[in-house]
């Protein structure tokens, strides 16, 4: 775990400009118009429509999107009752998770005011500003009685989430470490060390789930909690026990099956831990310092189901597993409550979610590739993209089944593709491209089957209904790999190239290689050996019919690659170059960049190539393109060589493609700025129109320019390298792709050949 310096914490909070979160407008604020559509006067109108109808708030204001996290300052994380200003910067990094997690805006609100009527009374006052309440960091037992009233007077979703998050959480690790260690929760010996919000609600929420109250015993600093103790909160009154024989945790503890901490660091001994029954669960879940550490805790006992509140352990409770997905599902429906249906709900989308296969960001992060249920995993990670989906569709669906949601939601499927988009994990153009794909699925040939990325991205494309796809390798040494991921190569065609069986196949192919570039100095015998060779065999795959589409360069160098595809399937009769551009997809929209890989210094006849081919490629995603060839210079504005060779090569693309929209040489500034292009060069083709595509002048530029975006803009996303010209749908991806992006190509090319075949007649 990295160590938090208290250097390193005061510089990230006051670095660049103090605070974590800011306001960002969400509607265009450059003209007047603008500006009197955003205030007055165009903003009496939305105000007159929600006096008429008060619901229509959620359509005109950022309300159902809105969620304020509220606290006292009173239980600010371990450092107890440091006050409400102090403890603003825990409520920001709230705010920054709500955000970043389930795409929810967040003010946080930091209230002087210990008294719990006085405090309900101030947030019952900007209630109408939000969406949803989250109560945080307030003591207990007073946080019981504010959350009973608040939910109670206001209708919208109140949740404190030291309660609620870590009861929710710990339940579905608690449902799922019963599965794994073979036990029924109706009849496990549960022990609680702490009595306070957090204690008292995941007891409540494991007594929902089955477990019985009289098998529990819980304890706070006095020792355990009996029933003929005198002046016991109501809350500590529901889980009193009528055993006189226990008084301290060491005597509680002996045969139980289940010890649950939330209290503080070191008190569970080895010797503790080993007076539990067979396979026990211990959530020790004090923070930053457990119960006890996850290496004594492994060292008393191998067979021990562990979880703690730490990152660097397996099996975190954290409670960003929940709060943002149970918010976002119980905002979009502008839900009136969080209630106990939807609780569970989030309890059991989380739990079953740890026992589907785990996406390859999350091994990826974790540095690990074989993640699945069992001993160590059985809590989704924090970072796993499916929680948003997942959990806020469950919620939502409790929220309209019980009853609190203003608003229905008819189609899932849509709405959490919707998740997906707005949380950047998927776009519109993404959804397209897979869904269109699915509809044509095609053969695709994966030239590096024994990577393990390459196979996980061609089982996802199967199991997405993208292809039907076939794997370059040793079968066995492909299925001990599949094995090890847990990958099912259920009809996924594995091919052994260099097997003997193969004999046949390799000669064909080479026959076939050494006819068609017999003029160039090909004999059999060379065109054979080359066969051993997986771009080769691959490629002649394509080229011959038995596959459709090829997808390779995982790690292959690219200028082998290149020359492999020049010579097997060859460029299309009415160019004489190909190339590749990548796609952006960013919050102002979609962009075309070409060439990202294949030309390094093109001269003007590339150049008029590379802009025809980009042109088609962005007809072929169902764009019109508007095409922009970069250059240091504007119009003629240098005679440099570099400049004077763009100029020319929009000069032939405007004369042999006169209904093409494209024009330059331009700077990357005035490509991109219409109002600013407009403006100083109001002669140009592009007038009025945002461009879409971006002809580098060279491959230097092109990629360090899409590169570039890469780096800095986590809102962006790329696809590509796509190729353009080629006679056959033989695509590349980039070195050090992850699946999506594989799969993302991978729907490329099945499109590619698709629309060949209609071309040639052969669908």
């Amino acid at each position: 775990m990295v160590k938090i310096t208290k250097e390193a914490a005061l510089e990230y909070h006051s670095g660049h400009r103090p605070g974590k979160i800011e306001v960002k407008p969400t509607k265009p604020y450059r003209t007047q118009t603008d500006l009197s559509l955003a205030y007055s006067p165009g903003v009496a109108y939305p105000c007159l429509e929600i006096q008429q109808t008060p619901d229509d708030v959620y359509k005109y204001t950022d309300k159902g999107n809105l969620v304020a996290v509220i606290s006292n300052g009173t239980a600010v994380l371990g450092l107890g009752d440091i006050g409400a200003m102090s403890g603003k910067p825990v409520m920001e990094g709230k705010g920054l998770l709500f955000k970043i997690y389930g795409g929810i805006d967040v003010f946080d609100i930091e209230i002087d005011e210990k008294d719990p009527d006085k405090f309900c009374e101030a947030v019952e006052k900007i209630a109408p500003t939000f969406g949803g309440i989250n109560l945080e960091d307030i003591k207990a037992p007073e946080c019981f009685a504010i959350e009973e009233r608040l939910k109670r007077t206001l209708d919208i979703p109140v949740m404190h989430d030291d309660q609620h998050g870590t009861a929710i959480i710990s339940a579905a690790g608690l449902k799922n470490a019963l599965e794994v260690a073979g036990k029924d929760i109706k009849q496990v010996k549960i022990v609680v060390n702490g009595a306070g919000a957090a204690a008292i609600s995941c007891t409540k929420l494991y007594v929902a789930l089955g477990a019985r109250t009289e098998n529990i015993v819980m304890l706070d600093s006095k020792g355990v909690i009996t029933s003929d103790r005198k002046n016991l909160t109501e809350q500590k009154k529901l889980f009193a026990t009528d055993r006189r024989d226990v008084h301290t945790l060491e005597e509680a503890i002996k045969g139980a099956d289940v010890f649950v901490g939330l209290s503080k660091g070191n008190i569970l001994t080895k010797d503790m831990v080993r007076s539990m029954a067979d396979n026990p669960i211990v959530f020790a879940l004090a923070n930053p310092v457990p119960e006890i550490s996850y290496e004594d805790a492994m060292d008393a006992r191998p067979d021990v189901l562990i979880a703690t509140g730490r990152s660097d352990y397996p099996n975190q409770i954290n409670n960003v597993i929940g709060f943002p997905y149970i918010f976002r599902g119980a905002l979009d429906v502008h839900a009136r409550a969080i209630n106990e249906e939807m609780k569970m709900a989030a309890v059991l989308a989380i739990a079953d979610l740890a026992k589907r296969t785990v996406p390859d960001v999350v091994n990826q992060v974790y540095r690990v590739s074989d993640l699945s249920f069992g001993p160590s995993y059985f809590i989704p990670k924090p970072i796993d993209p499916r929680l948003i989906t997942e959990v806020s569709a469950a919620v939502a669906k409790a929220a309209m089944d019980s009853g609190v949601a203003r608003k229905q939601i008819d189609d899932w499927d849509a709405y959490k593709q919707n998740l997906k988009q707005m949380l950047g994990q998927e776009s519109k153009l993404t959804r397209n491209l897979h869904a269109t794909a699915a509809a044509h699925p095609q053969r695709v040939v994966f030239a590096e089957g024994e990577n393990q990325t390459m196979m996980k991205a061609a089982v996802k494309a199967k199991t997405e209904g993208i292809c039907h796809p076939i794997l370059l390798g040793n079968p066995d040494r492909l299925r001990r790999m599949a094995n090890r991921l847990k990958l099912d190569l259920t009809d996924v065609e594995i091919i052994d190239m260099r097997a003997d069986q193969e004999q046949g196949r390799r000669a064909t192919y080479a026959k076939h290689l050494a006819e068609k570039r017999g003029r160039e100095g090909y004999t059999f015998q060379e065109a054979y050996d080359k066969m051993y060779e997986r771009n080769y065999f691959g490629m002649m795959m394509v080229e011959t019919g038995d596959a459709d589409a090829f997808i390779t360069g995982l790690y292959t160098r690219y200028s082998n690659t290149i020359k492999v595809v020049n010579e097997v399937v060859g460029i299309r009769p009415e160019y004489n170059h190909f190339g590749t551009m990548h796609i952006i997809n960013s919050p102002r929209g979609t962009l075309y960049i070409a060439d990202t890989l294949v030309n390094e210094d093109p001269d003007t006849d590339t150049l008029v190539d590379i802009a025809k081919l980009s042109a088609c490629s962005v007809e072929f995603f169902n764009e019109k393109p508007v095409v922009a060839l970069i250059s240091h210079s504007n119009f003629g504005s240098s005679i440099t060589p570099g400049a004077l060779k763009v100029k020319d090569a929009v000069a032939r693309v405007q004369a042999e493609c006169p209904n093409l929209i494209v024009d330059g040489e331009m700077q990357i500034s005035f490509a991109l700025d219409k109002e600013l292009r407009d403006d100083m060069y109001p002669f140009s083709r592009l007038k009025g129109l945002d461009v879409n595509t971006l002809i580098y002048p060279n491959l230097t530029s092109a990629r360090s320019s899409y590169k570039m975006l890469q780096s800095l803009n986590t809102d962006v996303e790329i696809i590509g390298p796509i190729q353009m010209g080629l006679n056959k749908a033989i695509h590349f991806v980039d070195f050090g792709a992850d699946v999506r992006d594989i799969v993302n190509i991978t729907a490329v090319a099945v499109i590619d050949a698709y629309v060949d075949k209609v071309k040639q007649g052969r669908k």
